[in-house]
């Protein structure tokens, strides 16, 4: 018996682009290509983070993505290799990590972000957890690393969804790769959010409105950096130094949605 299931993927991109899928990677090779991107040429095409992983994996699908092209793209790990799972717990290797990068070197050189990688963990006969993202990073072509993380929205009662750990850095520049792309710390995170998955369905949904937990009127519109809360409308936003949730010192939010205060009207979306 092999994998049987594959992944639909849907990347926009603002520029041509090429989505490299791989599949069976090792976990070691990949921490070994994300430290060579901090501190050697940047990760910006799909054949430097093959060379910087030694190319450690069971199977690459390369997709080629147009401007503003919204395409579903199925991966799937072909079933004549005959890979039933990606081993026991804890594992040597992810089952699928997802590459977005540029397809054209001379708009290279217009965007910080030069990649954008995925880790995504995809149900096997050892291991049936549901498909789901485990890590996403940021690539820049100053050899920076962003982890991308969760937003954090206010409950109706006031309180707040359960984040994860808030001690892990956003930013892994000058320092080794989250403690999830070692072999000790793999699926840790995905582990425990299993346990939380009832408690997950009693959230609302990441854009549902809520009101504002200072003003208790507006909706919920603004998300606070660095700790990622999303409590506060357009208007409180401008009053409070200290976050509501957590007392963590505001230094900058953006908002999730463009408003128009007189017609009520979204932007954007």
């Amino acid at each position: 018996m092999y994998v049987p299931e594959g992944v639909a993927l849907r990347p926009r991109c603002l520029e041509e682009c090429v989505l490299s899928c791989y599949w069976g990677i090792s976990v070691h090779s990949l921490q070994s290509a994300l430290q060579a991107h901090q501190h050697g040429p940047p990760l910006s095409t799909p054949q430097r983070f093959q060379t910087a992983m030694q190319f450690q994996y069971q199977h690459v699908q390369t997709f080629h993505i147009s401007r503003e092209d919204t395409e579903e793209q199925f991966t799937q790990i072909p079933p004549e290799l005959g890979v039933s799972d990606f081993g026991p717990l804890p594992r040597t290797c992810y089952p699928l990590v997802a590459l977005l990068t540029l397809a054209q070197p001379e708009v290279q050189s217009e965007y910080n972000v030069v990649a954008s990688m995925t880790v995504i963990h995809v149900p096997d006969t050892s291991y049936r957890l549901s498909t789901r993202i485990l890590f996403q990073y940021l690539l820049t072509s100053q050899g920076s690393m962003y982890e991308l993380k969760p937003l954090f929205m206010s409950t109706e009662d006031g309180g707040q969804s359960e984040p994860s750990d808030l001690d892990e850095n956003t930013q892994v520049e000058g320092s080794k790769p989250n403690e999830g792309l070692l072999k000790e710390g793999f699926y840790k995170e995905v582990q425990e959010e299993e346990e939380m998955e009832e408690r997950e369905e009693d959230r609302g949904p990441l854009g549902a409105a809520r009101d504002c937990v200072v003003c208790q009127n507006a909706p919920v519109n603004r998300v606070l950096l660095p700790c990622r809360h999303t409590c506060l409308c357009d208007s409180c936003v401008a009053r409070v130094q200290h976050c509501p949730m957590c007392r963590a010192f505001v230094l900058e939010s953006f908002a999730l949605s463009q408003v128009h205060l007189a017609t009520g009207i979204v932007w954007g979306e």
